[in-house]
């Protein structure tokens, strides 16, 4: 995404991330705690609403300004993962949800009353391999019963609704894998009060993940979104988006690590002249702003694809694989010129660092990338 898009937003979002500079990012990961100032000054600023039409008390802008204010973020050294998935979940509401759900909770989400990030989706024995998860939802009367299992569910103790995808259908009974499957708006504060369990994962980096347990966990027949059986459709609308504003996120990690290598480059002095004088430093830098660049446009061109209703899945997958690539070059790059001192705590090199490995495995690994392009686009037979 070119530097010239949305300027004003980008420009606001530097100002507000100034507001919480390395300190405070290198003390929430050494302790493992949830930025909730952030997030809370990101929320009041409208930022997190910025998806949500304005008749719900949204802004009412397409995707690529929420890639805007993920990139901006994630260039100042924050991380949008404390919060991205208010964005993404929108997806499903906006474009499945009945006209009583979006003016019952999007109004509320606009306004800050309401937490919308959590997203239920991967399971333990399903991982990527959606069509397999087993947690059911057993209708009764007016209300549905869950049990499962989730895992790496991020944000789950910091939200107050997710949007949960579940079978209703058992695999074996529906007439295709990807039918049986619905999503259910769930109350997690009433959820942790009947049946919801959830436990902490501790992780290499500060990204609050969790596994959900679901012991009859009872759910509203009104909260079930769209058709029941059909909620694998709707939740692409949430996937492609996710997959899109995360490659936004690699495009600001990507630039945080190019700007921090150049200007040590510029500054550092080794056997009487700047490192960034020899070509085995700077050429590293300059082929990691080319490959970001290129990355950036594939971002561009994916959230402008999802704006405008087209199909995208392609797009969107191509842009997160482009984009963490680019990332995790340019993270290695920083690392390297910075030598010793690119380990240390104080310089935010090694936090991003090791926030940006995590894009080349989720929300999709490579390989399953690499897959899809194979399948999808270029008519190979599927390896799988």
């Amino acid at each position: 995404m070119s530097d010239e898009t949305w300027p004003d937003i980008r420009e606001a979002v530097r100002k507000l991330c100034a507001n919480f500079p390395g300190a405070y990012w290198r003390e929430h990961d050494r302790a493992r705690s949830y930025p909730a100032e952030f997030v809370r000054a990101l929320g009041e600023a409208g930022y997190l609403s910025i998806l949500i039409p304005e008749e719900y008390g949204g802004a009412g802008l397409p995707l690529s300004a929420a890639t805007a204010v993920l990139e901006e973020i994630h260039r100042s050294g924050g991380n949008g993962a404390a919060c991205h998935a208010q964005m993404y979940t929108m997806g499903t509401l906006l474009k499945h949800g009945s006209a009583e759900q979006k003016a019952r909770y999007l109004p509320r989400i606009a306004r800050g009353d309401l937490r919308l990030q959590a997203f239920g989706v991967t399971e333990p024995g399903a991982g990527t391999d959606t069509t397999r998860i087993a947690t059911f939802a057993r209708r009764e009367g007016n209300r549905y019963l869950v049990s499962g299992q989730k895992i790496w569910i991020s944000r789950a103790e910091h939200s107050d609704l997710m949007i949960l995808l579940c079978r209703t259908t058992r695999r074996e009974d529906a007439a295709k894998p990807g039918e049986g499957l619905s999503v259910l708006l769930v109350d997690m504060r009433q959820a942790a009060k009947q049946g919801l369990t959830i436990r902490p994962i501790r992780t290499m980096l500060n990204h609050a993940t969790t596994e959900l347990f679901f012991d009859e966990v009872p759910v509203p027949a009104e909260n079930l979104i769209g058709e029941e059986g059909k909620g694998f459709r709707y939740i692409l609308d949430g996937m492609n988006a996710e997959r899109i504003l995360i490659a936004s996120e690699c495009i600001g990690d990507g630039r945080f690590f190019i700007d921090r290598a150049s200007a040590y480059a510029a500054s550092r002095e080794v056997f009487g002249r700047a490192i960034g004088a020899n070509q085995g430093v700077q050429f590293p830098i300059a082929r990691a702003h080319v490959q970001l660049a290129a990355a950036a446009l594939m971002v561009q061109q994916a959230a402008a694809l999802f704006a405008a209703g087209k199909p995208c899945g392609s797009e969107a997958n191509m842009a997160k694989l482009l984009a963490s690539e680019a990332s995790w070059f340019a993270a290695d790059t920083c690392l390297q010129i910075h030598g010793g001192f690119g380990f240390a705590e104080e310089y935010d090199i090694e936090r991003k660092f090791r926030e940006t490995r995590l894009y080349q495995v989720a929300p999709i690994s490579t390989n399953l990338i690499l897959s899809h392009v194979a399948t999808h686009v270029l008519g190979l037979p599927k390896s799988f």
